[in-house]
Parts: structure tokens; sequence; C-alpha cells
């Protein structure tokens, strides 16, 4: 007999407010963690987003305030903005009939109201670390009398880099207080912060529902990190990716690939950690709306999104956990339709996707990236329908007595279609097709890449054949100090220099790759710009990059 809500000891207000939600019965980490946190015990619940754990530290915590009180008397720790609000809203919404004061609490929004609230009494406070701890600096925020401490995704908010700030807002708590930790795995520093900070905890583990994938088609390609960016605009070209999620690894990260994409035409916007909830809820609508095509996102940013009729998601970054790879792609194929999972992986990615296809107990097919001959064989398909159509509908009267007059003058019909056709591509913006290279060749034959190297130095010395003044009006040519042996890719050059300079990557013209360095053209007024950001501009391995005028 499964047990319902009424089956556990909560106040009658309590459970009016889960009717009224139309909640009756608990999940199964409700039903196991709900009776442990009634008892003040200190408990570790692993979890994944989606199992329902926010009633379960919720319900035990609206059970036990005390009515009256001017401090907080609970407090919960989330990574993001996003989370600490849904969290703060869901105990607004069980407490419906308690009269609990909630008040979420995060970076972006005004101090005074924040303050304010405090000092007129809150029974619960959800907050992000950073700002706890400014208001915890300004002492406007007494954790003294908090009875129960909850700390949500700590995994994420370890990998955010937030473990100080949390162990600093436990230690301003009581002594005496009940500590609930949920994780939704358990690295080495999680299983450290739990032994320092938990008393006697039990544990309470709800494993994941075996990964339904049975409209999801999973594949992926091996490519070397410097061709990710190439290999990526290739398969934008030859299928139809119609909404795309991509994930990376950085926030920095996604506005290099997201100002990269935009710069060869694909609409591409970003959503990471630095983006303020008015900035974020603009992106997402315009994705809903299909106004953009791409999302490049974090997995942290990416907390939250209800999104439907993703086509296509992808893993530019392979994530460092199975888990969050079965909760990146589980956002396509959804509600029967069917979907794309696409994972772009370096040599060095293959024993993570061993251990991936472990965990999901399923195979993914390992795919070959399409030929430039196939890419510019499908152009040539496209722009030919394009043909069909127009000659179809034979709205094109205007341009028939062009023809004519080329006809008459005495050009082959023949010649005057290929020539409008060749003016169409060009008005299109056709941008050339990125080599892609073999796989760790370079590393098969060191000597003969040393020995190229070289040969190419020597002829960037006398000169190269390509100028360092820009042919192009209003342009002036810029030199950086990383090339082909580097791995520079152009899209890696756009995204880079558009993302910290903070201009258009459409606005960069004409860039040449060298062997140890690349010009790159910039429009006049940008250049200051662009090289008042000297310090920032690093390649995807991290390694700097240094602008000058060339």
């Amino acid at each position: 007999m499964s047990t319902q809500f009424s089956d556990l000891p909560l106040r009658p207000e309590l459970l009016e407010g889960l009717e009224k939600l139309g909640y009756t019965e608990p999940t199964p980490i409700q039903a196991q963690m709900i009776p442990i946190m009634l008892t003040g015990a200190d408990v570790i619940g692993q979890a994944q987003t989606g199992t329902g754990k926010t009633a379960a530290f919720a319900l035990p915590i609206l059970q036990n305030l005390i009515t009256g009180q001017r401090k907080p008397q609970a407090l919960i720790l989330s990574p993001t903005r996003e989370l600490a609000m849904q969290v703060a809203k869901a105990m607004e919404g069980y407490g419906a009939y308690t009269g609990v004061r909630v008040l979420s609490i995060y970076g972006g929004s005004s101090y005074s109201k924040q303050i304010g609230a405090l000092k007129r009494g809150v029974d619960v406070v959800v907050g992000t670390p950073g700002r706890l701890l400014d208001l915890l600096k300004k002492k406007s925020l007494d954790l003294s009398e908090v009875r129960t401490l909850v700390l949500d995704e700590a995994d994420e908010m370890l990998s955010m880099g937030f473990i100080d700030d949390i162990e600093t807002i436990l230690d301003a708590t009581a002594q005496r207080r009940q500590v609930a930790l949920f994780s939704a795995t358990m690295p080495k520093r999680i299983k450290q912060l739990s032994g320092k900070y938990l008393s006697s905890p039990q544990m309470v583990t709800i494993k994941r529902k075996q990964l339904t994938v049975s409209a999801i088609e999973q594949r992926y390609y091996i490519v070397n990190d410097r061709d990710k960016f190439a290999a990526l605009t290739r398969l934008f070209e030859a299928e139809d990716m119609t909404r795309t999620l991509i994930f990376v690894r950085t926030r920095v990260g996604t506005g290099e690939l997201s100002n990269a994409l935009s710069a060869r035409g694909i609409a591409a916007e970003m959503i990471n950690g630095d983006l303020s909830q008015d900035a974020r809820e603009r992106v997402m609508s315009r994705f809903k709306n299909d106004r953009i095509q791409v999302l490049v996102a974090t997995d942290v940013a990416a907390r939250g999104l209800d999104i439907n009729d993703i086509s296509h998601v992808v893993n530019y970054d392979l994530p460092e956990d199975p888990e969050v790879f079965v909760h990146r792609i589980g956002r396509t194929g959804r509600a029967g339709k069917e979907g794309v999972a696409i994972s772009l992986l370096t040599p060095r990615d293959t024993r993570m996707l061993r251990r991936i296809e472990s965990y999901t107990r399923q195979k993914q097919t390992k795919v070959e990236l399409p030929t430039k001959d196939a890419i510019l064989q499908k152009r040539r398909d496209k722009l030919a329908e394009r043909m069909e159509i127009w000659l179809t509908r034979g709205r094109y009267s205007n341009e028939m007595v062009i023809v004519e007059k080329m006809v008459a003058v005495g050009h082959d019909p023949m010649d005057v279609a290929a020539a409008a056709l060749r003016i169409v591509r060009e008005k299109d913006k056709e941008q050339a097709v990125e080599n892609i290279a073999k796989v760790n060749d370079w590393k098969s034959h060191p000597q003969r890449n040393h020995k190229r190297r070289n040969k190419g130095r020597g002829k960037e010395r006398s000169g190269g054949g390509f100028s360092r003044k820009s042919h192009e009006a209003g342009m002036v040519r810029l030199n950086l100090d990383k090339g082909r042996t580097d791995g520079i890719r152009p899209g890696e050059v756009v995204g880079t220099l558009a993302y910290h300079a903070k201009i258009s990557g459409k606005v960069i013209g004409a860039i040449s790759i060298q062997d140890d360095h690349t010009f790159v053209d910039v429009p006049e007024q940008f250049v200051e710009k662009v090289l008042a950001k000297n310090g920032s501009y690093r390649l995807r391995d991290k390694s700097k990059v240094v602008v000058a005028r060339a």
C-alpha cells in the first residue's frame, strides 16, 4: 500500500496547501526524507532535479516553524537565482495556509528591498551564497536562530567555486542546528563538507530511472579540439537543426561560441551566470518564439529550462559526469517526438564516453563528419531548389527584361544564368568550408610537422604573400600572436574578439591564419576597443592571445 501525505505527521494547514496544489502521494524521496527530517536528524539526499526534493525538505521546515519570530528559522542555499526563486515560490505554495514569510535573496536584485524584508522579519531565507555572504558582512542578516539549514544541489555550488562562501555561512549559524545536504553526485569534496558539518547523517539515495532514449538518436564525432567549431558548422549545413541547445563548459565559452555562430549567419545567443534575470528571460523568449535558432548554455545556467520541440542537443564540451549528460540530452525527444543528441569528442574524451555508455546502458553511434564536397553539393542543391520555386511561380518579368538585353548583345543564356547565380551566392555571403584535420595526425609525424612549422615561419618572415595593411576601406589589420600551429581557427578568432571586446562578430573582416600568427581586419572605430582588452583574450586551452597592430 502506497504512502499518502495524509499518513505523514503534518499539520492540517500543510495538508490543506498540498491538497490545493493537487498533491496526494509523496514521491520516493519525499516519503523517505520527510519522516527523518521531522525527527531533527541530519540527512544527506542523493537525488536528481525533478525527483521532488524541494517538498522533501520544505514540508519538515514548515512543520517545525514557530510563528511570530523575527529572525530566520531556516536557511536554504541554492547555486543559482533561478533555483532560489523556484524554491521560494514552492515553499510559499506549500505553506499557503501557514502564514510563512519566505524571502529569496540573490545577486542582481535590490539590496534595500532584501534588507527591509529582513528587518520586518522572515521565517525562511532562500538564497545564493554570494549575496548571502554580502548581507552577512553588512550585518543585515542574522543566522543565529537558524534551526534547519539546507544545501540544495551542493555539487553545483561546489563546481561554481562557492565552497569557501558556504563554509563561512555555515560557521555563522548556531552549532545546534539540523543540516540537510542534497546533491546529484557525491564527489570527494562534498563528502568532506558533510563530514565536517553534519552529525551522524542518515543517507537517502534515489536512483534515477533508466534513461528512456527510444525517441533520441545519440551519435558522436571524433575531432581535434581546434576543429570543433568547423565540425559544428558543417553539421548545421548538413541537417535541419531547427531549435538547438548547445552545452559548453564555461561562461566565457558561451559568449565565444554564440558570437562565432552569429558571424557565420546562424542566429545564436547565450545564457550564463553573468546575465541578469531580465536579460535571461528575454533570451529565453526569443528562443521559444524561434527568433533565434541556437541557445548556447552552461549546465548551471540551463537549470530549470522548460522548452519544447528542441530538435538537437549538442555536447560541444562533454560533461564530467554521466548523470549530467543524461540531464542534457533529456531536453530533446520529448512528448513522443524524435530528437537528436550530438557529442563532439576529442580523442581524450573517449574514456568518458565509455562511462556514459555504461551508465545509460546505451551504445552511441560513431559517425563521420560530412565531407567538404558533400557540404558544397548541399549548397548547390539548396540553390537549385530556390531556382525551381521561382521557375514554378514564373514571377520574374522584370528580371527577364535584363536577360533579354544580355542575350541581345551576344551573351549566351547559360552564361547569363550562371552569372546570376554567382551574384546570388555572393549576396548570401557564403563562407568557405573550413578544412578539418585528421584526428591526431600531427602526433603521428612529429618530425614532419616540426619541419612544416619551421618552413612556414620562414615564409612568414619574408612576407608570406599577405599584406600587413587591409585592402578594404575603413578596416585596420591587427596581428594575433597565435596561429595554425597553436590550433587557432577562424571561428575562435571571431568569437574571442567579439565576446571580450563587446563588438558584433559580423563587423570582423578578413582573417588569415598563418603558421605562428594571425591577421584579422577590424573596423577602424573598434580598433582601440579591441586593443584595450589585451590580457582577456584566450584560446580554448586557456593560453593567452596578444593583439597588436599589424
